[in-house]
């Protein structure tokens, strides 16, 4: 089960298992963020290189308009997943 359920104007809150197969899901959330937001994973268990990829695309079209996504509350495994990547030179992570 996954769920991104955008929370407000600039929370976005990330639960179960974010893979290929919830791509489209989560797209629909994050194009709909025009500003700075706030990702929650708190109850994210896992994220794959697909999840990873609409995280990127977001951050990079957000940048554009000098905006970003912040990312709070991850789990020791997935911020190996991002630090592994590189991406933790990319996202703020809090």
């Amino acid at each position: 089960m996954f769920e991104a359920e955008l929370k407000g104007n600039n929370e976005i809150m990330l639960t179960g298992r974010f893979d290929a197969s919830q791509v489209e899901k989560a797209k629909m959330v994050f194009d709909s963020v025009a500003n700075s937001c706030e990702v929650d994973f708190t109850d994210l268990e896992y994220i794959s290189s697909a999840g990873l990829s609409v995280l990127l695309v977001t951050q990079k079209r957000l940048s554009k308009s000098g905006n970003s996504l912040k990312l709070t509350n991850m789990n020791k495994h997935i911020r190996d997943v991002f630090r592994y990547a590189g991406f933790d030179t990319v996202f703020e992570i809090a």
